[in-house]
């Protein structure tokens, strides 16, 4: 029994700030704004597992995970290793925010900007530590988990996601970077079963739900600093309920998506989906919730 399975509070952020005077960039409000919550002390479970035809759901794997019970309520080869691609970030924030605080400044150095994407950072820019990993899990900015990741001593971030994956129990996981990115025509820059992930955003949203949240609920935006606001979970902002999300794509891991929703009257599940396309990725996770939604209402 997990800490999220007795009490979980999920937060929305429901703003941004653009840019402040001088160089500090700040998104995400830091006044009191209203969330969305739901309560793990459920009376009654009425989740049930459900089957889907496996040809239905077009990634190599997948799982729909019930925190409240810990029940599996759907699986797909949800104990097969494969590569993470962007869901890493998930663990890096992690590992970071685990060893320092949100309010950290962070300045953004060329060595961050040289990481693989755009993401229109400039070298100089100034950001708090928890806008910045927020800004780079909405975005999946590469260089934005680069320049969080270098509050930490050199190399000790991979270090400290791995030694928190294996204290997790997550079995499947071990990483090589902190974005995911594949190092070689063969070998991926993180590796992970969907149950591990699953795992991964139950912590994320029991440890930093504020910061996850940002992921479905910042609108696309353009900042002062250049850095363009534009969530790579858009196309799936329509399903009801839902908390929080994590896209991932890169040629070794195909397309891999993570989501949490609340099915309503606190009925929170937990959907990943990995070896997908960049395209079914989103299908695949809309035809588990819309199952496992149909399967409440039963």
């Amino acid at each position: 029994m997990t800490e999220l399975q007795r009490k979980i509070s999920v937060f929305s952020i429901v703003g941004l700030m653009g840019l402040t005077s001088g160089a500090l960039y700040n998104y995400y409000e830091t006044l009191p704004v209203p969330v969305k919550t739901f309560s793990v002390e459920r009376i009654d479970n009425s989740l049930k597992a459900f089957q889907v035809p496996d040809e239905s759901i077009k990634a190599q794997a997948a799982v729909v995970y019930d925190p409240v019970s810990g029940l599996i309520l759907y699986q797909k080869n949800s104990q097969m290793q494969l590569p993470l691609a962007s869901l890493t970030k998930l663990a890096t924030a992690r590992a970071i925010l685990s060893s320092t605080g949100s309010n950290q400044i962070v300045t953004i150095s060329s060595d961050a900007i040289k990481e693989e994407g755009d993401s229109h950072l400039r070298i100089g820019d100034v950001w708090r530590l928890g806008d910045l990993l927020a800004f780079g899990l909405t975005t999946s900015s590469n260089d934005a988990m680069a320049a969080a990741a270098s509050v930490l001593s050199s190399g000790s971030a991979v270090v400290r996601m791995n030694d928190k994956a294996k204290k997790d129990g997550l079995a499947q996981s071990y990483f090589l970077n902190t974005t995911g990115l594949d190092i070689s025509s063969t070998t991926a820059g993180a590796y992970g079963s969907a149950l591990d992930v699953a795992h991964l955003v139950e912590l994320m949203l029991r440890e930093y739900p504020e910061i996850f949240g940002a992921t479905t609920d910042t609108p696309r935006s353009q900042a002062g600093s250049g850095a363009g606001i534009e969530s790579t979970t858009e196309p799936i902002w329509d399903i009801p309920g839902l908390i929080a999300a994590k896209t991932g794509y890169t040629d070794l891991a195909g397309g891999n998506l993570a989501v949490a929703v609340d099915l309503g009257l606190d009925q929170p599940v937990i959907a990943v989906v990995l070896g997908s396309s960049k395209a079914d990725r989103f299908a695949d996770v809309r035809h588990l919730i819309e199952e496992a939604r149909r399967n409440l209402s039963n």
